[in-house]
């Protein structure tokens, strides 16, 4: 039985590489600065390598070294090429949080197959850098930890008045891929458990890049939820910082949804 320890020793990541996609995007740029400051070595992973050097960089600002590392998590042979190098440069990677998602093409009404069938790419990026991780962990003999991030439409529907006269209904395929990531949790948790590898999903609900969202989109948003507001990308500090750490220690395959109460009625 594990020894009981501290909480601030729960939640403190000293001497564990995360390996994150998306790290520049609106909640990437929260969830990595939140590992940083629990301790971690971060790898953040963009198809332009300038651009991982620079997310890198700023995060070195809080403290530590980074790394910067060019991986489209779209291309299999760039998934493979992305992780050997981060491990060249970090030493090891620990865990990895698939955050990186290329957009939908289109909501219902004018969604084509291809764009429908590229959404779904997204599913098999995040699988096969989970596998990377899996064989990396496996092959050094320690634990690993995977986190997908889901989003609260992959259990709920969402709304067609939000949208309706503004902007695009949310695309059908967005919603069919994070339903299925939120489910690819629970099946590689129970098959990589006996490796000593924990896989969760973090969903977070309503975020709206403040820069890019329409106000009249988020207006209506806001009457759907409990809170009456939308989440700000630091709120998911805590989550990550927790479903990273051994503060989940006892947890596998589980959905953790971060949502202003959006899907409790």
């Amino acid at each position: 039985m594990p020894a009981e320890r501290h909480v601030s020793e729960l939640f403190d990541l000293t001497g564990k590489t995360v390996l994150v996609t998306g790290a520049g995007g609106y909640l990437g740029t929260a969830m990595t600065r939140a590992l940083v400051e629990a301790g971690a070595t971060l790898v953040t992973t963009s198809r332009q390598l300038e651009r991982a050097e620079q997310v890198a960089g700023e995060l070195a600002e809080i403290g530590g070294s980074h790394f910067g590392v060019q991986l489209d998590h779209m291309d299999a042979d760039s998934i493979e090429r992305g992780f050997e190098r981060a491990v060249a440069l970090a030493g090891q990677v620990d865990i990895v949080i698939n955050n990186g998602n290329e957009g939908s093409g289109g909501d219902w009404t004018t969604v084509s197959d291809e764009q429908f069938n590229r959404t779904m790419q997204n599913a098999t990026g995040f699988f096969l850098l989970s596998r990377h991780l899996r064989e990396h962990v496996v092959q050094r003999g320690v634990p690993g930890n995977v986190i997908l991030i889901g989003s609260m439409y992959g259990l709920v529907s969402s709304y067609p008045d939000a949208y309706e006269g503004i902007c695009a209904a949310s695309p059908v395929s967005y919603h069919a891929l994070k339903g299925g990531i939120i489910h690819m949790t629970r099946h590689l948790a129970s098959y990589w458990a006996a490796d000593d590898i924990r896989v969760n999903c973090l969903s977070p609900g309503p975020f709206p890049n403040p820069d890019t969202a329409p106000q009249a989109m988020v207006d209506r948003l806001c009457e759907k939820l409990p809170m009456k507001r939308m989440g700000v990308n630091h709120e998911l500090k805590g989550a990550i910082v927790f479903l990273a750490s051994d503060a989940s220690s006892y947890m596998t395959g589980q959905n953790m949804v971060i949502d202003g109460g959006w899907t409790a009625w």
